[in-house]
């Protein structure tokens, strides 16, 4: 494990509020990386699936709506899921006021790449790497013993509380979508959870991202195409500004964020288990010129020491394990060394290569 980044860290924020006209070029993609916005999507279904939760936990067509949604996208937006509304506002409020800090301030909680916990403005550790137009702030939540409260932000004032609060919501939401998936798949109810280790042997972190104003968009990403590696990703998204895309075909689909949703997208993971019913998709973030934005991801994982691979009961003669086994730790160490790198990572484990 490295235990230092390869270069000194620059806050892409300061740079932002420096008022600065062109992006330095360590942040300049490749042509073949840069934005693209499709303007014309007339006659495409190009809206990321909304699910009323309260219909596909009530109603027999509902897991036909959420296997649908997981085949054909990876991802949807969900309402009605049982995360109370305010609080949601509450802590992207108190992360936003986070973000707004001195930068001093923030660089007592800087991370390192041996476990990215804390305050930091990249990922990936190839020196003169192309960096991403953002900060964030990473955290341990579960398990609970891995948690290290001296690395919670104590600023603003009840930060630590509003992160306790809403991680605990969202980790219920994320037990009873486990369940659901399991259920779309044809399964028992609890046998995706066994598959991940176990409910109370999970693991989950929280990334509260923050994507600072660019004097020139066209060139960068505030992250680059990747998909996640974990189980599944629950998405509180800036509601004022526009930014996560998914990649549909050859485009890229901006998410319009519906009122008090979260986003649930599938992680490399559970396409894994799922022997590739569910897919994994290719996910990033643009900036704009105009508007700082803010939002905060939550990261359901399996159990990290025990081989995840496809369930048995899902695979016939005409579709065999299409995926060989692999810890989930040995796995997230790829991306946290190189960086995000489209669906390079799952393919990687294709059993045929």
């Amino acid at each position: 494990m490295v235990a230092s980044w390869p270069e000194p860290i620059v806050s892409v924020q300061t740079l932002s509020q420096a008022g600065i006209s062109t992006v330095p070029n360590r942040y300049v993609k490749p042509v073949h990386q840069r934005p693209v916005y499709n303007s014309d999507q007339s006659g495409l279904d190009m809206e990321v699936p909304v699910l009323d939760m309260r219909d596909v936990w009530r109603k027999p067509e509902g897991l036909r709506r959420v296997r649908n949604a997981c085949e054909e996208w990876g991802f949807f937006q969900v309402v009605n899921h049982g995360v109370d509304h305010a609080l949601m506002e509450s802590v992207r409020g108190a992360w936003r006021e986070f973000f707004d800090l001195p930068v001093e301030v923030k660089r007592k909680y800087a991370n390192s790449p041996d476990t990215y916990e804390g305050y930091g403005s990249r990922v990936g550790v190839v020196k003169d790497a192309k960096l991403d137009w953002s900060d964030y702030f990473f955290l341990n939540y579960l398990p609970s013993s891995i948690r290290n409260p001296s690395k919670w932000p104590s600023q603003p004032p009840k930060i630590r509380e509003l992160i306790e609060e809403y991680g605990e919501e969202v980790r219920k939401l994320c037990e009873r979508l486990v369940e659901t998936l399991s259920e779309s798949l044809g399964l028992e109810p609890n046998h995706l959870m066994k598959a991940f280790g176990g409910e109370d042997k999970v693991g989950a972190n929280l990334r509260a991202n923050f994507y600072p104003k660019c004097p020139q968009p066209h060139l960068t990403l505030g992250l680059s195409s990747h998909s996640d590696p974990g189980g599944i990703t629950i998405v509180l998204p800036d509601e004022e500004v526009a930014g996560l895309q998914v990649r549909r075909g050859d485009c890229w689909v901006t998410i319009k964020s519906v009122p008090n949703a979260l986003i649930v997208n599938i992680g490399d993971q559970v396409q894994i288990l799922s022997n590739g019913i569910y897919k994994s998709v290719e996910h990033q973030v643009v900036v704009n010129s105009g508007m700082d934005r803010v939002s905060l991801a939550l990261f359901y994982n399996p159990r990290s020491d025990i081989p995840i691979g496809p369930v048995k009961a899902l695979l016939t003669k005409d579709r065999p394990a299409l995926y060989k086994p692999i810890r989930f730790d040995e796995y997230r160490l790829l991306i946290r060394q190189k960086g995000p790198s489209g669906k390079n990572q799952v393919d990687s484990l294709l059993a045929s290569t």
